[in-house]
């Protein structure tokens, strides 16, 4: 049954959620504020008649921050979704994988996306990427993203996160934020920033 409620846009707000403030590399984050960054977002696009899409990300049984059990698969504090919008939970890095996200945004019309949220290269990316192939617009708002240092694939697992910082071989967040906006813009995304998408907002980002 199609349900189209003449939406075209939709904002997917992905995995801004409590896990990642309890990993020791939050620290090191590239957008500390990015709950604030998401919610200028999700404002912007309300005012514009469009659906906004709370993603959460699940790990089940693994004991870690991303594990239901432990409470922190939710939104940020301070993220509220209005009435009426959806918050999906996956336990995959795109965000349709284990979701009903497709379907949801076929029964709204929807046909072009705004994507923000966490991690830069990896959630935020791969739905980018997926997207495009299944035929929707994209675009990626690149500074309401947050991304962490990643050590390099040969450095010993579970080093303090001095350590990793201190590595020259640790890839710095502003390497992979360029190096994802490489591979999205002209293939998988349009770039964008918040000021494109919500000028002049209150608590507008510098």
């Amino acid at each position: 049954m199609n349900h189209d409620t003449g939406i075209s846009r939709a904002l997917l707000v992905i995995d801004v959620q409590e896990s990642f403030r309890r990993r020791p590399n939050w620290r090191a984050v590239s957008a500390p504020d990015i709950d604030a960054r998401a919610a200028r977002l999700a404002a912007a696009a309300r005012a514009a008649g469009d659906l906004v899409v709370w993603i959460l990300h699940a790990e089940p049984g693994t004991g870690g921050a991303f594990d239901p059990d432990l409470g922190h698969v939710r939104l940020m504090d301070g993220l509220t979704p209005a009435a009426g919008e959806p918050v999906l939970t996956k336990t995959s890095r795109n965000a349709f994988t284990t979701t009903a996200l497709q379907r949801l945004l076929t029964e709204h019309g929807v046909r072009e996306l705004v994507i923000c949220g966490i991690q830069t290269e990896q959630c935020c990316e791969t739905t980018a990427r997926l997207a495009a192939d299944l035929g929707y617009r994209v675009t990626f708002v690149t500074d309401a993203t947050a991304t962490f240092p990643i050590p390099h694939r040969d450095a010993p697992p579970g080093r303090p996160l001095a350590d990793v910082l201190a590595d020259p071989a640790t890839l710095p967040v502003d390497q992979i934020i360029a190096r994802t906006e490489y591979a999205l813009a002209g293939r998988f995304a349009d770039i964008a920033s918040l000021d494109d998408l919500a000028p002049g907002a209150v608590g507008a980002v510098s």
